[in-house]
C-alpha cells in the first residue's frame, strides 16, 4: 500500500477523482459484546470500515471530508436512524474537498464465496492503482498499477509485511519512542465514523 500511496501522492495517476474500498468478511465476530451496541459502539463499520476510512484518507494525504452519506443494514434489513442493533453490512460515500468521491463497503457474514474480499482502488485522470487480497486471504495481497487496459504488478505474495510491521513497532518501542503526533489524525477518522452512524 505504501507503493500505491507514493504513486498517488507523487501525481503519477494525475488528479485522483474516485476511490473504492471494501472489506467483506465471511465470518462475524465470535464474542457477544460485538453485537451489543452499548458495548461495541457499532458493527462492521466500527470493526472493518474504520480501516477503510483511515486507508483512504492516509493515501490521499488527509483531505477534508465535505459530505458523507451511508446505508446500514442488519440481517438484510435497513437500520433506522437510531437502531438498537449493530450493522452487519454498510456502504458509505464520502465527498472530499479535493472533489474526489470515495465509496466504502464492509460487512460481516457476507455470502462471498471466500473468507474475505479486501480491496482499495484509486482512479486518477492518468491511471489507477489497486490493492486487493488474493484468494480470499486475510494476509496475501497484490498491488497493481493500471494504465488503460494494461496492468503492472507492484507487489505480490509472499510478503512478510506482518513480521516487518511487528519488528518495526518493537524497534521503535525499544528506542523509547513515545506518542506520535501524527496519530492526531485518528480524531478525523472517528469524526467520519460518527457521521456514517448519523451521530
Amino acid at each position: 500500500m505504501r507503493r500505491i500511496r507514493d504513486i498517488v501522492r507523487g501525481g503519477e495517476l494525475g488528479r485522483i477523482y474516485a476511490a473504492d474500498l471494501a472489506f467483506h468478511n465471511a465470518y462475524g465476530p465470535d464474542k457477544p459484546w460485538f453485537y451489543d451496541r452499548a458495548l461495541s459502539g457499532g458493527g462492521c463499520v466500527m470493526d472493518l470500515g474504520v480501516h477503510l476510512v483511515d486507508l483512504a484518507l492516509w493515501t490521499l494525504d488527509r483531505p477534508q471530508v465535505s459530505a458523507i452519506s451511508a446505508r446500514l443494514f442488519a440481517r438484510g434489513q435497513r437500520l433506522g436512524s437510531r437502531p438498537d442493533q449493530v450493522e452487519d453490512y454498510a456502504t458509505a460515500s464520502m465527498d472530499l474537498a479535493t472533489g474526489a468521491a470515495v465509496q466504502i463497503a464492509c460487512s460481516w457474514r457476507l455470502q462471498a464465496g471466500c473468507d474475505a474480499m479486501i480491496s482499495a482502488t484509486f482512479y486518477g485522470t492518468e491511471g489507477g492503482a489497486a490493492l486487493r487480497n488474493v484468494g480470499g486471504s486475510f494476509y496475501d495481497f497484490v498491488a497493481e498499477r493500471y494504465r488503460g487496459t494494461a496492468r503492472e504488478t507492484l507487489a505480490a505474495p509472499p510478503d512478510e509485511w506482518g513480521g516487518r510491521a511487528a519488528a518495526d513497532w518493537a524497534a521503535r518501542l525499544a528506542a523509547g519512542e513515545r506518542f506520535a503526533p501524527a496519530a492526531e489524525h485518528l480524531v478525523d477518522v472517528a469524526h467520519v465514523l460518527d457521521q456514517i452512524y448519523g451521530r
